[in-house]
């Protein structure tokens, strides 16, 4: 059994939120918390596998809730939130903090239509759960490796793009893109493409947050805009990202859409890398990060033909250790790098 303590000031969502859960055969709430007060003195008493934590809470906010947990007893957590400013805002933050994943309330932090969710629920807890070791031996790891990025960089000018570098990321990637953005260069003489699994609402969060922190720019890519050296775009939720070159030859553009999920996802990293494959004269990093399944691992193929570089994360510092191995497996990789290291292969990568 994957036992589970559920976080909600409300009443009515902790009851309901247990009553999804435990309609499972292989999930079971031990407890319930009413603040994160509440939460923290159980954490201890029943030793959950799991917990649910709203976001948004009077007293002790979800975030300092999750600091604390990780700080004292690491433990995979989901986090409940609401489709608003405040609460997109705060997720993106407890996701860099190490929560696993979210689940969005359908109808705001009080969702009396939560049982629309019910399986995706089911779903993320579960997923949660596996990832309790990781998250153990993650968080125990204290010791910070500094990594010096090369000084030998020209300035680079505006002018025709020459350089790509493509990363696809899911369950565990807004963490992990925290620790690889903002080690780059600000005279970084390439262009970012970024896909990471998130509905729509919370990669604009996402790009903002990043952008705070990195010395390149870093966005929410919009349609047909030109894609410039010293940018990180990031696909937008529920579109994928696709290149097209103008008539000229001379830029390359962002194209969104959205045609069917790929996989079951949308955006798509297999979409994506599989669109700018087509763009053989630029030279071209593929990066394969933390995340469940394999998307990114039939579009490296064509990358690869285009002589395009391929790193991917090591297992050591995966949260889900899915679409690395995936890509690891299908022979498509040229560099496996621990995530601390990434932004330096890389530079490494783009200068060689």
């Amino acid at each position: 059994m994957i036992k589970v303590l559920v976080v909600d000031d409300s009443a009515f969502m902790r009851k309901v939120i247990s009553d999804i859960i435990n309609s499972d055969p292989e999930l079971e709430v031990v407890d319930r918390a009413r603040n994160g007060i509440d939460a923290l003195q159980k954490i201890p008493q029943v030793h959950p596998d799991v917990v649910t934590l709203d976001v948004e809470m009077p007293e002790l906010d979800g975030l300092s809730v999750l600091k604390k947990i990780m700080e004292s007893h690491p433990l995979p957590v989901v986090m409940l939130s609401s489709l608003t400013a405040a609460g997109t805002e705060q997720t993106v933050r407890a996701l860099e903090l190490g929560a696993v994943d979210f689940l969005m309330k359908p109808s705001g932090q009080i969702s009396l239509d939560i049982d629309k969710i019910s399986t995706e629920i089911i779903k993320k807890i579960k997923v949660a759960a596996g990832t309790k070791k990781n998250i153990k031996k993650l968080c125990n790891n204290t010791k910070q490796i500094a990594v010096s990025l090369p000084s030998s960089y020209q300035p680079w000018t505006a002018g025709e793009l020459k350089k790509l570098v493509l990363i696809g990321t899911s369950t565990g990637g807004p963490k992990a893109l925290h620790q690889v953005l903002p080690r780059l260069s600000a005279d970084l003489d390439a262009a970012i493409l970024v896909v990471q699994h998130m509905p729509a609402g919370f990669t604009r969060s996402l790009a903002e947050r990043l952008d705070s922190l990195s010395q390149i720019r870093v966005k929410e890519a919009e349609d047909g805009e030109e894609i410039k050296s010293g940018c990180a775009y990031i696909a937008p939720g529920d579109y994928h990202l696709k290149v097209q070159a103008s008539a000229c030859g001379k830029t390359l553009h962002v194209r969104l859409n959205q045609n069917p999920p790929r996989g079951g996802h949308r955006p798509s990293v297999d979409e994506m890398f599989e669109s700018v494959a087509g763009q053989s004269k630029l030279k071209m990093v593929c990066v394969v990060m933390t995340g469940m399944g394999q998307d990114g691992t039939t579009g490296l193929k064509y990358m690869k033909e285009k002589g395009a570089k391929v790193i991917a994360e090591h297992q050591s510092t995966c949260i889900v250790y899915g679409m690395p191995k995936a890509a690891i497996e299908a022979g498509r990789v040229d560099r496996v790098a621990p995530l601390h290291e990434i932004s330096y292969e890389i530079i490494k990568m783009l200068q060689s």
